[in-house]
């Protein structure tokens, strides 16, 4: 059975919309059913080329050039990366052109090749994904429940114990108030009694006087029998700290993340992919910036950049720009970001804001007090992650946020008692992503590091480089993840990407796609590479087969 990606879709005429258009203008991109061909002919304002729609399949279409939109570009500049019409060549001296014509054989098979892996092997192999979800289901819905039966039962048993606890307690406090109160008791009866014979002993003081009656005193006698102050007292209660964690290790039910089942907020992993041997660059963007510091992917179509003023730009991949975005304060963003939703997210060093775009408003989401954001990003579960700063540049934290509410504080390494990041002011720039797997990745660049820590914030490892690392120590800034975990660090200094495994380890430089001073990166769905550098350009990188 042919595949449904294999057969060639109709295409309506573009004047009258007949379902199936015979004729293609090739001067002005049209297609054409033979009741308008005539009248689109009769417009003679153009040199018309019109073509039966088969003929101009197997003809090479060349691009029109957008300087000179009556120019078709036939020829390609290799450092410029755009293609070209004749006059446009004059303003590339020195420069590599290439006819576009000699590269359209190798194009095609790029494509043919692409064509035959999506159908042969990534389209089976998602629906073989999608053909194993409701079974991922079944299993999960069934673990869950007997694990919801087996942690009942343990909370029963702990209950149980408590309670015995809390009962023996309560006996033991009453046998020792029974025995204080029976020492009291007694000693009480005898003071009473000593009392009495001590009242009587005055009167009889006081009747001796009034008689003059010169006997022997007992006071010496009452004075031996004295007796001491009792001094009882019950043992005190005094209530300890309780320790969650320890809670969790003595019930000996660990729910360990279970890597066949997706962890809520982040996706299914698609089937492993190979490296290309040799990174491409696809695409250049010329954002005008003088200094870039940053880039997102908004969709697979667009992606927003940011530099040294206060506006972001959102551009499409044919390099046009599509909006412009100014912030509130008019400083200019510290860190860019996308939510799961679709919504732009930056960060406002001077003031201590965390921002939202919504269409042509913005909110302040967040306003930290004696705190500095540097960067921001959308965790898989909605919760925006902010990398920041103390007012004092003393201290450095991630903290989670859902909406305005924190939920949790990364800071110290508890294995050893010590800072996770370094501290320092901007110039210590810190950049923050989450990988597939929930890590949280952290590239200090005060520290010439990337700090990787798990979920609950414990740290997993710390990546400083690669001894291969070509001329200058590690300089980590921008930083990315992909769709099989990988890591993508920016090193600004050395000019080149590293690329790690997910556990840390090193797999490769893409040092070949002329990246000058790296400075942010995304990803896009496809696992395209977008690349912010000091050459004012985004670049997108193929580096996947």
């Amino acid at each position: 059975m042919d595949s449904p990606y294999s057969r060639m879709d109709v295409v309506p005429c573009t004047l009258c919309k007949t379902p199936e258009a015979s004729m293609y203008c090739e001067v002005c991109h049209m297609h054409l059913c033979k009741a308008c061909e005539g009248e689109h002919l009769s417009d003679s304002s153009k040199k018309h080329r019109v073509v039966p729609v088969k003929q101009c399949q197997t003809t090479l279409n060349y691009p029109m050039c957008s300087k000179h939109p009556t120019k078709q570009c036939k020829h390609h500049c290799e450092q410029c990366d755009i293609d070209i019409c004749t006059k446009c060549s004059r303003k590339h001296p020195g420069h590599k052109l290439v006819e576009i014509l000699q590269n359209s054989d190798d194009k095609e098979e790029v494509l043919q090749t692409e064509l035959q892996e999506s159908e042969k092997s990534i389209h089976p192999n998602y629906e073989e994904i999608v053909s194993n979800i409701s079974e991922q289901i079944a299993d999960l819905i069934k673990n869950s429940r007997m694990l919801t039966t087996a942690i009942k039962k343990q909370g029963k048993i702990w209950q149980t114990e408590i309670g015995n606890i809390i009962t023996n307690m309560e006996t033991d406090l009453e046998e020792k108030e029974s025995k204080h109160l029976v020492i009291l008791n007694k000693q009480e009866d005898e003071i009473i009694r000593t009392i009495s014979e001590i009242t009587q002993r005055i009167a009889d003081l006081m009747k001796s006087l009034h008689f003059k009656d010169v006997s022997k005193s007992r006071d010496a006698e009452l004075r031996k029998k004295l007796p001491s102050e009792p001094k009882l007292s019950l043992s005190n209660l005094r209530p300890q700290e309780i320790h969650t964690d320890q809670l969790i290790d003595q019930s000996g039910s660990h729910l360990e993340q279970d890597n066949n089942v997706p962890t809520q907020g982040a996706e299914c992993s698609p089937p492993d992919r190979s490296l290309l041997d040799v990174p491409r660059v696809i695409a250049a963007i010329d954002t005008g910036y003088e200094y870039q510091y940053g880039v997102a992917c908004l969709n697979d179509t667009e992606i927003l950049t940011h530099g040294n003023n206060n506006i972001m730009k959102l551009y499409n991949l044919h390099g046009e720009l599509v909006r412009s975005i100014q912030t509130e304060s008019k400083n200019h963003p510290s860190g860019i970001a996308v939510t799961m939703n679709g919504d732009i997210v930056y960060t406002d060093y001077k003031n201590g804001t965390v921002n939202i775009v919504k269409d042509t408003r913005i909110e302040t989401v967040i306003r930290l007090e004696g705190w500095k954001p540097y960067n921001v990003c959308s965790a898989y579960s909605g919760d925006l992650m902010v990398v920041m700063n103390s007012d004092d540049d003393k201290q450095t934290k991630v903290v989670r946020y859902s909406g305005s509410t924190e939920k949790q504080t990364i800071q110290y390494d508890r294995r050893k008692s010590r800072p996770l990041y370094s501290s320092g002011g901007l110039f210590s720039t810190k950049y923050i992503c989450e990988n597939r797997n929930l890590d949280i990745c952290v590239s200090d660049r005060g520290a010439n590091a990337v700090v990787v820590v798990n979920k609950a914030g414990k740290l997993r490892f710390t990546y400083t480089g690669h001894p291969s690392t070509p001329k200058e120590s590690f300089s980590p800034l921008g930083i990315t993840t992909d769709s099989q975990s990988r890591i993508m660090i920016a090193d600004w200094d050395n000019d080149c990407i590293h690329i790690l495994e997910q556990d840390g380890q090193f797999i490769r430089y893409i040092d070949n796609c002329h990246v000058l001073g790296p400075s942010g990166l995304c990803v896009d769905s496809r696992d395209n590479l977008f690349v912010a550098d000091d050459a004012t350009k985004v670049k997108k990188i193929q580096y996947y087969m």
